[in-house]
């Protein structure tokens, strides 16, 4: 319930910024696309919108704190929270031969993460006990009623109401307390109302992030600094993207201009391109160790085939007139390659390239799986195996944020290197 309800924020305030930016900020862009009478369909023609960029991360940020009861975000903002306070609600109990007896059942209930300190109440007249209950949000709770009680389960007794609502082994209740249901020995589970603000096991605040990042950045993680994680993972994932496009670039060239090399390869790179790097592990395991070169050979391995396909594609898309140009004008094999082949093709090799360098960091939490004692990946890892959310959250996006600072940086040599990419 609660993701369909983010779904469905999410496309709210996209569709209403859509509308608010077209119609509300039509900013006048006078560069050389906006000069195009006929754009659509035209790829060279669609430019990132900077508001809808702007927005977007906006909408993400307000969304996971208004999810999550965040201090970054306006009250007004947030979403309901799960109940915190005391409340009480009164079972009925029947001693098996008929006899009836109500006991109150008084619930403290604490925010997450704060200590629930046990509290007591007197006990009442009668057979059934007034009893206490200490819990945290978003939890449930068994009460064993016949720990107080005169009258036990093993005797026949059970619990026939709550709040004056009839209940039993297949009827639940719910009502503006919470969630009642019997177990299967007759005990009663309790949860107070949820709420739709996400549990921090789950989905910590953006502050908890921050604050967790803060703390390794300056005590570290497992012995080693924040910096220092980081760069194993960067190192690997530069070292295999490296070496698979040394390799795979060549092998895609030979692929696409001679058809006894694309016979030859074309098998093996088609075979290879939908195995998941996840699945070779264990092969690199036997083959290589759980040292620095298996990890770096699983990444090579991870780029290799996306760089082979990217550079046989951007030499396949070549147009022939352009060929034929060249060799009217008496230029030779040498001479095409370089200023016809291989111009043309560098489109579709940075490409490649963006997309391989995404597999690789998509694959180096596996690699660091395999005995590392360093890198992003064993930080998110280790925090899983203790369900420490915000270790794990801060990793994802520390890999994401460089991730993106990285394809920035294939998109400016990009334009820099093949600005005639989209011009024909």
């Amino acid at each position: 319930m609660t993701g369909f309800l983010i779904l469905l924020v999410y496309v709210a305030i996209f569709a209403g910024a859509y509308f608010a930016v077209k119609f509300l900020v039509r900013g006048a862009r006078k560069d050389f696309t906006s000069l195009k009478t006929v754009t659509f369909g035209d790829e060279s023609a669609v430019v990132s919108n900077r508001s809808a960029s702007i927005i977007s991360i906006l909408t993400i940020f307000l969304i996971w704190g208004a999810f999550t009861g965040s201090k970054m975000v306006p009250g007004f903002l947030q979403a309901p929270g799960p109940f915190v306070g005391e409340t009480e609600f009164v079972y009925t109990l029947d001693d098996g031969n008929g006899n009836r007896d109500d006991a109150t059942v008084f619930v403290r209930v604490y925010d997450f993460g704060e200590d629930a300190a046990q509290f007591d109440v007197a006990p009442g007249d009668g057979f059934a006990k007034d009893d206490s209950l200490s819990m945290n949000a978003s939890r449930s709770k068994t009460i064993l009623f016949d720990k107080n009680d005169e009258v036990k389960r093993k005797e026949g007794a059970q619990v026939i109401a709550i709040d004056g609502q009839t209940i039993g082994p297949n009827i639940d209740l719910e009502t503006d307390k919470g969630r009642f249901a019997l177990t299967d020995k007759g005990a009663i589970s309790y949860t107070p109302p949820l709420g739709v603000q996400m549990d921090p096991v789950y989905l910590p605040p953006p502050e908890a992030v921050v604050s967790r990042l803060i703390e390794i950045s300056s005590e570290g993680y497992r012995g080693s600094d924040l910096l220092t994680h980081l760069g194993y993972s960067l190192f690997r994932v530069v070292g295999g993207f490296f070496f698979g496009a040394l390799l795979g670039i060549p092998l895609g060239y030979a692929m696409g201009l001679n058809g006894w090399f694309r016979g030859w390869f074309d098998p093996i790179v088609e075979f290879m391109r939908p195995v998941p790097p996840l699945a070779l592990i264990p092969l690199v395991i036997i083959w290589f160790g759980i040292g620095e070169t298996g990890k770096i050979i699983l990444l090579f391995l991870a780029a290799l085939w996306i760089m082979a396909i990217a550079a046989r594609s951007g030499v396949s898309g070549v147009r022939i007139t352009k060929v034929h140009a060249a060799y009217s004008l008496g230029a030779s094999k040498w001479q095409i390659m370089r200023h016809v082949i291989i111009p043309n093709s560098l489109p579709d090799i940075f490409t490649g390239a963006r997309v391989a360098m995404g597999v690789c960091w998509g694959t180096v939490v596996a690699a660091e799986l395999v005995a590392a004692s360093q890198g992003a990946g064993m930080m998110i890892m280790v925090a899983s195996k203790f369900t420490l959310t915000d270790i794990v959250l801060m990793g994802i996006i520390l890999i994401g944020v460089i991730g993106f600072g990285i394809d920035m940086l294939m998109r400016w040599a990009e334009r820099v290197l093949v600005p005639w990419k989209g011009k024909g």
